[in-house]
């Protein structure tokens, strides 16, 4: 089992970019445009996502998997929200492999046990309903969520949404916020220079990236003004210039 095609834009200092469940490696263009042109920017599907619809993995499978395909020598990483959550498990099992590291609308994962299970029934549910109704109509459903009511309509995002409806139940089952370890205690083991990310009128994920950035003794947290949780798709100037300044400070 391996990830397939890692797809390379830009020139510069590597910096790897994970997609969010339902995205794929061709989300976000315009984010990914400016990324670009500072860095060779690097992208790839995750397991349950275009062309690697057909990969299930969990959170610390997909880390190893993406060891087998990334650099060797040190990068740059970030990812959003199930991409950021996987930039987390990647960074603790390849500390040495991470050079900086960017994570937007990211999380811990849930401490409550109780919590963390019923998550995990409503990600199972969820699941089902995705196999039940098709991707599109799931996808209708799925945007149409308060955290996301402030995306800018654009055909081009909408296009690059996965279409595999099995793959995104699957990623949920095996690689869900229900399935993951909390984090909290192993998060200061990590040395790379560390930005948490959130949209500034993303109040969970805001309180998130506080407590990220005080997990990590070498990070900040820093809020995208105007944006909820996806911050790269409604504000892409502003969340880049941040990933921007951040590098070039680090």
């Amino acid at each position: 089992m391996s990830l397939l095609g890692v797809q390379r834009h830009g020139s510069g200092p590597p910096l790897v970019w994970l997609h969010g469940f339902t995205q794929t490696k061709d989300s976000a263009h315009q984010f990914r445009s400016i990324l670009a042109g500072t860095n060779e920017l690097l992208t790839l599907d995750l397991p349950g996502h275009g062309e690697n619809a057909g990969i299930s993995a969990s959170l610390d499978e997909t880390a190893d998997l993406l060891g087998d395909v990334l650099p060797i020598e040190p990068f740059m990483l970030g990812g959003y929200s199930f991409g950021a959550r996987v930039a987390l498990h990647f960074a603790l099992h390849y500390a040495s492999r991470v050079s900086v590291l960017v994570v937007l609308g990211a999380t811990r994962g849930i401490q409550d046990e109780n919590a963390r299970d019923a998550r995990r029934r409503s990600d199972a549910a969820l699941a089902n309903r995705i196999e039940a109704i098709g991707s599109d109509a799931f996808l209708d459903e799925w945007l149409a969520r308060d955290m996301f009511s402030s995306l800018p309509h654009d055909p081009l995002e909408r296009a690059a949404r996965s279409s595999d409806a099995t793959g995104m139940a699957n990623s949920l089952r095996f690689a869900g916020t229900g399935t993951q370890r909390w984090l909290a205690p192993e998060l200061s083991s990590l040395p790379m220079p560390t930005m948490a990310m959130a949209g500034a009128l993303d109040q969970k994920f805001s309180l998130e990236a506080t407590a990220i950035a005080e997990d990590i003794v070498n990070a900040n947290a820093k809020f995208v003004p105007d944006a909820r949780h996806g911050a790269h798709l409604e504000q892409p100037e502003a969340t880049a210039e941040l990933v921007q300044s951040f590098i070039r400070q680090s």
